[in-house]
């Protein structure tokens, strides 16, 4: 990129020559560029991801664009020649992301050049070698703020014309067909037109779950436009009759209800696909959105050319989309119909897998991992570049546990589907708990609420307000944290992990013990089975120094855990070792010790320090106590919960008489707030929190 400044990163410099070698060849997209530079595609998005801010298709676009405006200053070329040059083979659509990028169109460039250069300051008495120097270093500002404008300005979001945003639902198609049995594949054809626009980042799309209550409702268009808070609705009827398809579809603006554009469609079912993409496409461009090249080849994609083989595979979806989740094993067994007609169809075998990870996730001890590893393995091979191949991937690695390799994956999940909730969900969790990273805990959680609330999924959106609450809470942020999560319990009232997570935000404000406890046991009140409810009211009354309550709800837990043989709350077994022995029950207490010491030396998280200085405060070691809890300051990404019961938890208090006890804790929780003042900065960005008045 001859005319602007560098990247600072060599990695970033090599990337960007990459793509520039390879500007005029429209196919050069995310896995070309991770073959050229001998990368994962995975690590390629991450890598990028972190230095940009932006996906690896957004900078390649970038590049390319950038390129074009380079290009556009000499007048011996055209537009449409100039988006050749640069890898753009529609002329419309190379003008759509020009404006999008730089806020005006490509013919507008050479207008804009030449009064840069008539803004160059006519000073008196110099001479045409001073006022070169001039004009050169005016030249040398705006290659610099080019270079700004791509690597570090958001792009500016194009609105459609009407002035609305890119949101559309996809309404319940109705089948128009006398035969009810033809439900299940007018279903399945509103399912690929919506996981088509899914593909598509410019598009903000309703869930399918939000958008199937209303099937049968009466309320208006733009009564449904206020509940599901989108600009647009598309409206479908259809019947499949022998082997011709009869689709109408139109497009109406929510607000006012006004129809914009309709089209009646007569198939042959050999071209389900084409019709699929061609009304994606279609109304893609009614609304103003972009399709990079990436996600039009997603879109045209034929998943099988056997039609009996997706006839099954509809009716698998059909099973699988079953609220009451027993649709699984049936839908299973018509996507291995679909398999046996086609054994090249890698998204049946994918939903294979899918399916085998929710039966498996009701159960304590999962059945199904060797089916999961084999179709997700199966449809990888088959295909690697789709987004339901990776979905299995991923959700085998969250099988088995290797959590480093399922964000990984999850990652380039969202390269194919970037609006969906439930992936930033499933990385909140990780990030949150198992590889805690507060600031990666939070980006999710904040990617997750656009998407979530986009798909006006209400118990998705209750979650999704519940990770960014919980991650505000874990960062220290308490006061900010109560506001999520309020609206976490305002989508759905019953969710109980809301609920006592409420209970510890209005703990952390004012510590009042008693009044956690009380609510607690409330809540548990609801569902008595809670174990999680039931371990955290013993863990209250432990930090109380109730230990004769405490023991009576950490033994309902372990009556649990042993009757579900649930492999959970190792963690808790020094607690309720610790309670034991305060009751007189030594050689209990021991048991509990030895079990906890051997959780403690397997475990890999950033905890491990700290559960070696508790056990040895516990067995009277405070020497080897304090040294663990000094290698433990040096650790970073902590939780609030962990510096908030620092110097309360009677464990811990065990070493309070040591002269390094009070200047180590000191030092854990001076990182913690230092840390958290960085994070402030980006949340103040994000006008999550309110910025703080600071004195210039």
């Amino acid at each position: 990129m001859s005319d602007i400044q560098a990247p600072k990163s060599t990695f970033l410099q090599k990337v960007v020559a990459v793509i520039e070698d390879n500007l005029a060849d429209e196919n050069f997209g995310v896995t070309e560029l991770a073959e050229s530079i001998h990368m994962s595609r995975s690590n390629l998005l991450r890598k990028v991801k972190q230095e940009t801010g932006e996906s690896v298709s957004v900078l390649i676009r970038n590049v390319r664009l950038h390129n074009a405006k380079l290009l556009l200053k000499d007048d011996s070329l055209t537009v449409s020649e100039i988006s050749y040059k640069v890898g753009f083979s529609s002329t419309s659509y190379f003008t759509k992301c020009f404006r999008e990028l730089y806020g005006y169109t490509p013919g507008e460039v050479g207008r804009a050049h030449l009064e840069v250069e008539q803004k160059v300051p006519n000073v008196p008495g110099t001479d045409n070698k001073k006022k070169g120097k001039v004009l050169g270093l005016v030249i040398v500002i705006v290659a610099i703020l080019l270079a700004l404008a791509l690597f570090l300005i958001p792009r500016v979001e194009q609105k459609p014309p009407t002035g609305l945003s890119k949101s559309i639902a996809v309404l319940p198609f109705k089948n128009d067909s006398a035969d009810s049995t033809n439900v299940y594949f007018m279903n399945g054809l509103m399912e690929a037109i919506l996981d088509n626009f899914q593909k598509i980042e410019d598009i903000k799309v309703t869930s399918r779950t939000s958008v199937e209550k209303y099937r049968d409702s009466s309320k208006t268009i733009p009564e449904l436009s206020k509940e599901l808070n989108v600009s647009y609705f598309i409206e479908g009827s259809g019947q499949k009759i022998g082997n011709e398809i009869l689709l109408t579809i139109q497009l109406i603006e929510a607000p006012s209800d006004k129809h914009l554009w309709s089209k009646r469609y007569k198939r042959e079912l050999k071209d389900v696909f084409d019709l699929q993409s061609e009304v994606a496409k279609s109304i893609a461009n009614e609304i103003n959105a972009i399709i990079t090249p990436e996600e039009q080849k997603r879109i045209e994609k034929t998943p099988t050319e056997n039609l009996v083989a997706y006839d099954y595979y509809l009716k698998g979806l059909a099973l699988l989309n079953d609220k009451t989740g027993k649709g699984l094993t049936a839908g299973i067994e018509q996507f291995k119909k679909a398999i046996q007609e086609d054994g090249q169809f890698a998204n049946a075998y994918a939903y294979i897998a899918i399916s085998y990870y929710y039966l498996d996730i009701f159960l304590t001890d999962p059945k199904y991992t060797e089916e999961l590893k084999n179709y997700a393995d199966k449809a990888m091979l088959l295909d690697a570049e789709s987004g339901e191949s990776l979905t299995a991937r991923s959700l085998y690695y969250m099988q088995i546990h290797d959590y480093k390799k399922a964000v990984e994956s999850l990652e380039e999940v969202l390269e194919y589907y970037p609006n969906t909730a439930w992936v930033h969900n499933f990385l909140s969790n990780i990030y949150g708990v198992i590889l805690p990273n507060t600031e990666k805990y939070l980006i999710h959680a904040l990617q997750g609420i656009q998407a979530a609330v986009a798909g006006a999924d209400s118990v998705t959106s209750s979650y999704t307000y519940l990770h960014l609450s919980n991650a505000l809470a874990q960062a220290g942020f308490i006061n900010e944290s109560e506001t999520y999560i309020q609206k976490s319990l305002a989508f759905n009232p019953d969710n109980i992990f809301s609920q006592y997570l409420y209970v510890y935000i209005k703990m952390a404000q004012n510590f009042d013990l008693n009044r956690t406890k009380a609510s607690l046991i409330k809540i548990l009140q609801k569902d008595t089975t809670r174990i999680d409810v039931i371990q955290e009211i013993g863990k209250v009354c432990y930090t109380m120094k109730d230990y004769k309550t405490a023991w009576k709800y950490y033994n309902k837990m372990i009556t649990i855990k042993t009757a579900l043989q649930l492999g959970i709350y190792e963690n808790v077994d020094l607690n309720v070792g610790f309670v034991l022995e305060q009751l007189g029950r030594k050689e209990e207490a021991k048991k509990y010790y030895d079990r906890f010491h051997e959780f403690a030396k397997n475990d890999q998280s950033l905890y491990k320090d700290l559960l070696y200085s508790s056990y040895y405060a516990t067995v009277g070691d405070i020497d080897e106590g304090i040294k663990y809890l000094k290698a433990f300051s040096e650790q970073d990404n902590f939780q609030y919960w962990i510096v908030l019961f620092l110097d309360k938890d009677p464990i811990l208090l065990q070493m309070a008489g040591h002269p390094e006890f009070k200047s180590t804790i000191k030092k854990i929780k001076d990182k913690f707030w230092a840390k958290n003042k960085k994070i402030r900065m980006m949340l103040e960005a994000e006008s999550i929190i309110t910025p703080v008045k600071r004195e210039l």
